[in-house]
């Protein structure tokens, strides 16, 4: 079952600043599905337009063309709708890990004490518990992207929208946050689509991967991945998780010639 979608999506930005240039389209015609529960990655060279198209689907900027779908709502250019969570943590370093992530709530007009409670009870799962009152730069690199993440559940309706949540951290702490958030997006019923340069970690993570490519940005390939979650530990040395890495590398190469 299709949760949230977006069917033909196209996005502009002005040539020149003359009245009279036309548009140049950043993507064109992209429409991907994300089930209920599951992960999709887009993947593709930088300057594809996928910053543009999570923006499109977080409402953050309402497309030239093409709608985006919630539940069967037409949500496009409606904000606050999905969680959002860009490269950047964002944290405020002068604000505590606990009244960073609650400020979603706040801004929708909730009680800071409420909201202080509702985020709190999450502390635990999020590996994050005895750290409320702790500020950024005390934090590690990947316990920044616990608390960034926790802030983005905070507006999420089911779904999360992630824009390479972790490419800053290293390879260790990347695969154990990784793992963390498999099952900690199964445990509270979250959809995800995740932007990443790294197809072992789209192949890994995702039921779906899309690959972007051209200029204008198009959907070059819909690659599903067989494998069900949970996957066992050692999913990417199976044959499976070869045969979609190496069908996907195809087809990056095929549309560089």
């Amino acid at each position: 079952m299709t949760l949230f979608s977006c069917d033909g999506i196209t996005c502009a930005y002005d040539a020149a600043a003359e009245p009279a240039a036309k548009p140049v389209p950043v993507i064109e015609g992209v429409s991907i599905e994300l089930p209920a529960n599951g992960f999709v990655s887009l993947v593709g060279p930088s300057g594809v337009g996928k910053t543009t198209l999570f923006k499109a689907l977080a409402g953050l900027k309402t497309p030239d063309h093409g709608r985006v779908l919630l539940d069967g709502e037409d949500i496009t250019g409606k904000a606050g709708r999905v969680g959002y969570m860009p490269q950047k943590d964002m944290l405020f370093p002068f604000r505590t890990v606990l009244d960073n992530t609650i400020l979603p709530l706040v801004i929708r007009g909730e009680k800071k004490k409420a909201a202080r409670e509702k985020a709190s009870a999450y502390f635990p799962v999020f590996g994050l518990d005895g750290y409320q009152n702790r500020y950024p730069h005390e934090l590690s690199g990947g316990m920044r992207q616990r608390a960034a993440l926790l802030r983005t559940c905070m507006t999420a309706n089911k779904v999360i929208l992630l824009d390479e949540p972790f490419s800053a951290l290293d390879a260790i702490t990347r695969a154990e946050l990784q793992r963390w958030y498999e099952e900690m997006a199964a445990r509270m019923g979250l959809a995800t689509i995740f932007i990443t340069h790294d197809i072992d970690e789209a192949v890994k993570l995702s039921d779906i991967v899309y690959l972007l490519g051209g200029k204008p940005g198009r959907v070059r390939l819909r690659q599903a991945v067989p494998v069900r979650h949970p996957r066992p530990p050692d999913f990417t040395l199976s044959p499976d998780f070869l045969t979609v890495k190496r069908d996907i590398l195809a087809a990056m190469e095929e549309q560089d010639n």
